[in-house]
């Protein structure tokens, strides 16, 4: 694995509230880049999430709210898995953790904008220690992040230690290992996708469920080549046999 650039000893561990940390009430306008980034890892973690359980759910822009005395304070990750989902995971509309089944995220992920790094860089990681999130991916693919502590960084992986704060484990250009997901992040189409992989070396990347359909037809298709070939050669074989000697 890629060694981590001087990560050590960051964590935050923060109150629940902070100036500016009000959800805003409209979207904001996303890059092509920032949304194709999105989609994919969306996909990839929504395949696995059907895989792996039937109350694991994968969000996106799904407003996660921490306080119920201030409901309006929260972080809307671009992509969340919640494991496990609320009973009412149907109807929602937002993550409330001081509601009995509403956990916060297993894995939130946070792609950087290159019209506002500093809120994925110096804000996010504030907010999420506070949201209680487990595990916060966030991906930089034009590294548009300032260079304040060794940045900008493609990739960062920060983790719940044991004592409750958030630290970042990892920030380099990956691949880098997700606990949540005991699998390995790797950066792809040069440095402007995110994708997951069984190992290091990335020899057996996970697929969406598109990728996956796409990838069962193209083996059908060989196959059906294949049979058909080998009827061919069989047909002249006989026919070879059947001529006058």
């Amino acid at each position: 694995m890629s060694s981590p650039r001087n990560v050590a000893g960051v964590r935050y561990t923060l109150p629940k509230v902070g100036v500016g940390w009000e959800l805003p009430e409209e979207t904001m306008p996303e890059s092509v880049l920032h949304d194709e980034a999105v989609s994919l890892l969306k996909a990839l973690l929504a395949a696995w999430a059907a895989q792996r359980s039937k109350t694991t759910l994968v969000a996106r822009n799904l407003a996660v709210r921490w306080d119920e005395a201030r409901p309006q304070i929260g972080v809307d990750p671009d992509v969340c898995v919640l494991s496990p989902a609320p009973l009412d995971a149907s109807e929602l509309k937002s993550v409330r953790t001081w509601l009995a089944d509403h956990e916060p995220p297993m894995l939130a992920v946070e792609i950087v904008s290159e019209s506002n790094p500093h809120k994925d860089y110096a804000i996010a990681p504030d907010k999420y220690a506070a949201s209680g999130v487990l595990e916060l991916w966030i991906f930089d693919p034009l590294l548009a992040g300032p260079r304040a502590h060794g940045g900008p960084f493609r990739l960062q992986i920060w983790t719940r230690g044991d004592d409750g704060t958030l630290v970042r484990r990892y920030a380099g250009e990956g691949p880098a290992r997700s606990p949540a997901l005991d699998a390995f992040l790797v950066v792809t189409a040069e440095g402007r996708k995110l994708r997951v992989a069984d190992d290091e070396a990335a020899t057996r990347f996970w697929l969406t469920a598109e990728e996956r359909e796409r990838e069962a037809k193209e083996r059908e298709r060989e196959a059906k080549e294949a049979a058909l070939a080998r009827v061919a050669e069989l047909e002249a074989a006989l026919a070879d046999r059947q001529k006058p000697r």
